[in-house]
């Protein structure tokens, strides 16, 4: 089973008990995240795609740790005029563990339900 889900603009493809890095989130280590803009669900060989968003579907995690990515320098030059600026930036990220994927019953499929067989009438005989 896996989802495609979005979150700061990007998407990423996660499965259960898998550790994705994301954008910056607002929430502490150890707090529970639910994601509900999932666009694909692949669930024992049937797909669900969203129009844009699959109705129901939802990714809950819990957020691991924050990190910071590489160091990315910038260098600014301008030739004869003696201006040379360096500038470096380290983007935040969130490490998110998935522990679930959740997703409602398709349209149009009954659900499973307790005591849904065929239902038993009693015409006396």
């Amino acid at each position: 089973m896996y989802a495609i889900m979005e979150t700061g603009g990007k998407q990423y493809r996660v499965s259960p008990e898998e550790t994705v890095t994301v954008e910056k989130l607002p929430a502490q280590p150890g707090e529970e995240v639910v994601f509900d803009r999932v666009a694909l669900v692949e669930q024992e060989g049937s797909v669900q795609v969203g129009t844009p968003w699959v109705e129901g579907a939802k990714v809950m995690g819990r957020v691991v740790r924050h990190v910071r990515g590489p160091k990315v320098e910038v260098f600014t030059y301008k030739a004869k005029e003696n201006i040379k600026r360096r500038l470096g930036h380290r983007q935040a990220y969130t490490q998110v563990r998935v522990e679930e994927i959740a997703v409602a019953p398709r349209s149009g499929e009954p659900a499973a339900e307790a005591g849904s067989g065929a239902e038993e009438t009693d015409d006396g005989s």
